[in-house]
């Protein structure tokens, strides 16, 4: 069996990615942070600091397992089941009323993940919201967008749903992603991704 291609990814790639994305999220004025991706959360919420706002922007931590073995699973669920492992608590409906909330996340691969986080999430609001007036549910809706630092180019299995605002730091073929968070040896992870780097600078364009 053939081996994927890897690319590899530096800290610096993530954070320049979020550095130049962050400009066009701040139109959608998120005041919480839904994180799947820890590291690009964290470094999302420096560029969107706002001298207006009152301190940080809270970040909320969700777990998700889609591709990882973990006990109890069985072969045929790796990879087609989506794992809840981690939520925002017995009230997350409540603390999201009213929210702009920016789901954030590595990469977009089947879009089997997002669709999930976004679609349960949702759930929750709405089970929230029927607790309260009619009249006032509208107000309390909440708002939600997705940014992934990569989305790969390919065929997804899942949608989100209509009207969510989307944003992606790159564009990427279906490479295997290799990220420094998941770097034992962060300096041999890094000179590989410097190589790799040369490499493709020097191959031939494809391009007619």
């Amino acid at each position: 069996m053939t081996e994927p291609e890897h690319l590899r990814i530096t800290y610096n790639d993530v954070h320049n990615l979020i550095r130049d994305s962050a400009k066009k999220i701040e139109s959608f004025k998120p005041d919480i942070l839904i994180a799947i991706g820890f590291f690009p959360a964290r470094v999302m919420r420096t560029f969107l600091k706002n001298p207006e706002r009152k301190g940080n922007i809270p970040i909320h931590a969700i777990g998700l397992s889609l591709y990882e073995s973990l006990p109890g699973m069985t072969a045929e669920q790796i990879g087609a089941e989506v794992i809840r492992t981690q939520w925002l608590g017995p009230e997350s409906g409540e603390l999201l009323l009213g929210r702009r909330a920016l789901i954030v996340d590595e990469v977009d691969d089947s879009r089997k993940t997002l669709h999930y986080a976004v679609s349960e999430l949702q759930k929750d609001v709405e089970r929230a919201l029927a607790q309260l007036p009619e009249a006032e549910r509208d107000a309390k809706r909440t708002k939600f967008a997705v940014f992934v630092v990569h989305n790969k180019l390919k065929p997804k299995l899942a949608d989100l749903p209509a009207g969510i605002p989307y944003y992606a730091g790159d564009e990427i073929e279906d490479v295997w992603l290799d990220y420094p968070w998941e770097a034992q040896d962060i300096e041999e992870h890094d000179r590989l991704a410097a190589e790799g780097k040369a490499k493709r600078a020097t191959a031939p364009s494809n391009a007619a």
